[in-house]
């Protein structure tokens, strides 16, 4: 795999601490102007990993949501519900996930990617639900809701959901809704 350009930031008041985030491709490392080169590399190698390791975590692949599905399947569903694909998808900008049981394949949009994980789990519940129930009646509520944070999720997404329909008002005092449902 091929390392991520890394900019180091020295900083005469940073003293102990630390941090590394991502700017666009690039990672910067921020420390303190006091470390030695020696001191500086380890910390940027160690940053550098810390950050790779926290973001494969909110972005799995293919491959890990087909294994998560896997487990929550199990877990909450009694192994009932077994998807045949599960995946990434960048074209569904008003639906989180969707199904379709007869290839019982599931999708989940990008959007999802860096949100907390109980709300990719959350999604990915709700999506195998519907291999068992294809529709959103009582019963398949009552399986979802085996998911001891589906209230939590629904409650992220719906108010993640009103906030990407917000934009600043003209006078700058504040977000107001674009529309009223």
């Amino acid at each position: 795999m091929e390392r991520p350009e890394v900019e180091v930031r020295r900083s005469s008041r940073r003293r102990r601490t630390v941090s590394a985030y991502r700017e666009g491709e690039r990672i910067v490392v921020l420390v303190p102007a006091t470390l030695s080169r020696r001191e500086e590399a380890d910390w940027v190698e160690k940053m550098v990993a810390r950050l790779e390791r926290s973001e494969r975590r909110r972005r799995p692949s293919d491959a890990d949501l087909m294994r998560r599905a896997a487990g929550l399947n199990d877990r909450y569903l009694g192994g009932i519900a077994k998807p045949e694909s599960v995946r990434w998808v960048d074209n569904q900008n008003s639906r989180w996930g969707s199904c379709t049981p007869a290839e019982r394949s599931l999708r989940l949009s990008t959007r999802l990617q860096g949100m907390p994980a109980w709300v990719i789990d959350y999604v990915l519940v709700h999506e195998l639900v519907h291999l068992i129930e294809p529709g959103h009646n009582d019963r398949f509520w009552a399986w979802v809701d085996r998911y001891p944070q589906a209230e939590r999720a629904k409650g992220y997404l719906e108010g993640w959901s009103a906030a990407a329909r917000m934009e600043p008002p003209e006078d700058g005092a504040g977000p107001v809704p674009d529309e009223l449902d």
